[in-house]
């Protein structure tokens, strides 16, 4: 049976392909979203998997990126029902023996708390927030814009000038280790860039770390680490309407297979059940970069040597995720950790390398880094009153992620640590689920053995590496097909610049459909300065 045609196919309905199919309904197209799941979202979903009142962030959870994203914020979301909510604090770090190094929504506030770790890194941490605030919008524009990012980099250099362009060309590639010893005297500053640096999967020691930490402690600092009031699938609601409510078809519980390419043209697609869908313009896929083209795409559409580059393609790190119904808040010993909506525990400054290095070595870790979230400290309305709903995951080597009893191993290592630093902690439990690697690639096929980021975020595979060599840009070697996924340059975060350049390659061509896009909302993010 063959259904349409439309003038587009977005494959996934993960907040890169609902951005996407979003721009292209924007311009006049007639678009079908069409995604595996019964419910949209990817990884940005939630639910009650816990206990009855409580509601669990599945994958992703807080959005700094989504809300510096000018993509996001240029939909007009809230009119579809999104609400962003923050906790107190923005994050807290804490030490094995009990400090915090927490981070504030004023910058004077974090730097206070760092000048208790060591005289004069109060000072310093406000001079990279001085530079945060030089070069945040060009900076930005240059984030999530396809490459090479001309305009913005040249605004960027009118901004600073030669010299301190250099100086923060030299900062993008240095490890985080390395830019807090060269910052920085105590070890506050230290682990609050280096957590943040792991929140990708680039160790301390690796080019290119330290512009991961300083960014979203900088984010942390300007648009906070919020939350949708409700949940996470609240933000996957609103695009999900705002498609909608511009014509836009969604089909969910619906596999794509396979897509058809004709003449060296994306044609169509074909779905699970047998069913061609022909698409008159193009075909854009918010999957994995060896998905597309190892499965959906066949090998003779493709050049030798780009599925040569494809076999070296480099995923990030195995998750081990927990989700819990908790009686209270979590008993903290460390009072700057009870008012965080993110806790960093497990490791100190050198404890972060020895984590890192044993995920290389594909070692079991011996002293894992975790992330803990505390959702009804950021929203009320997760849990019942008085309660909490909490999640808390770290990363795990391939080798190890496909043992479950070394997996279950690592799992207690993580329920010791928190009662460690939350003596009582298990006690508060009313329910616990534990999402393993392959339980968060059963629920999102993207996350291939529990990878989040659809391949690493080192440097070697970002940029114009990205997801092979070449330009760093969404277009394929087939024609009217489009990567809009996180394979694709920027690489992974709820930002949806992947599926927006896509969509921006995808309807490129016509004057006609650049004057429709410039009529709606997304006029203020082609418009901005310097586009």
């Amino acid at each position: 049976m063959t259904r349409g045609p439309v003038d587009a196919v977005v494959i996934g309905a993960g907040p890169n392909g609902l951005v996407a199919a979003n721009a292209l309904v924007d311009a006049g197209w007639e678009v079908l979203l069409v995604e595996a799941n019964d419910v949209v979202g990817g990884a940005v979903r939630s639910a009650e998997v816990t206990a009855p009142g409580f509601c669990n962030d599945l994958f992703s959870a807080f959005y700094p990126l989504a809300a510096a994203s000018p993509v996001i914020q240029g939909l007009d979301l809230q009119a579809h029902g999104l609400e962003w909510t923050q906790a107190p604090d923005v994050l807290t770090h804490v030490l094995p023996d009990d400090r915090a190094a927490v981070l504030h929504r004023r910058p004077e506030d974090t730097a206070a708390g760092l000048e208790e770790f060591a005289a004069g890194d109060g000072d310093a941490w406000l001079e990279l927030c001085e530079q945060w605030q030089r070069v945040r919008d060009p900076l930005l524009d240059a984030l999530f814009t396809p490459f090479p990012p001309i305009r913005p980099s040249v605004r960027l250099l009118r901004a600073l000038g030669t010299a301190d362009a250099l100086d923060l060309l030299r900062q993008a590639v240095l490890p985080v280790h390395r830019l807090a010893d060269e910052r920085f005297n105590g070890e506050g500053a230290a682990v609050l860039l280096t957590g943040n640096a792991m929140h990708s999967d680039v160790g301390p020691d690796s080019a290119g770390s330290g512009m991961y930490g300083w960014l979203l402690c900088m984010l942390g600092q300007d648009v906070g680490f919020p939350v949708p009031q409700g949940g996470a699938q609240r933000l996957a609601d609103a695009l999900a309407s705002r498609f909608r409510a511009n014509s836009g078809e969604l089909l969910t519980g619906t596999r794509v297979t396979d897509i058809e390419v004709s003449g060296g043209r994306a044609t169509g697609v074909r779905l699970a059940d047998g069913t061609r869908v022909d698409a008159k313009r193009a075909v854009l896929a918010d999957v994995d970069a060896p998905t597309l083209y190892g499965e959906m795409v066949d090998a003779e559409h493709l050049p030798a040597r780009f599925l040569a580059a494809l076999e070296r393609f480099h995923w990030d790190n195995p998750t081990l995720k927990f989700n819990w119904a908790l009686r209270e808040p979590v008993p903290w010993t460390a009072a700057g950790a009870r008012g965080a909506g993110t806790v960093h525990v497990g490791v100190d400054e050198a404890g972060f390398v020895d984590f890192a290095a044993d995920l290389s070595n594909q070692r079991a870790p011996r002293a894992p880094f975790v992330l803990f979230g505390q959702m009804s400290t950021a929203d009320p309305t997760r849990s019942p009153p008085g309660t909490e709903s909490a999640w808390a995951y770290t990363h795990l080597p391939h080798r190890v992620a496909s043992d479950p009893h070394a997996v279950d191993a690592v799992a207690e290592q993580v329920r010791q640590l928190i009662e460690t630093h939350a003596p009582g902690f298990a006690d508060t439990v009313l329910a616990e689920q534990v999402q393993r690697p392959h339980d968060l690639e059963e629920a999102d096929s993207n996350l291939v053995d529990g990878a989040l980021n659809a391949g690493t975020s080192g440097i070697h595979q970002q940029l114009i590496f990205r997801p092979t060599p070449g330009l760093g840009r969404p277009e394929t070697p087939i024609e009217g097909l489009y990567l809009a996924g996180a394979s694709a340059h920027p690489g992974g975060g709820v930002h949806g610049a992947c599926g927006w350049n896509a969509a921006r390659s995808a309807l490129g061509g016509s004057g006609i459909v650049r004057k429709r896009l410039l009529s709606t909302a997304w006029a203020r993010l082609l418009e901005r300065p310097g586009r």
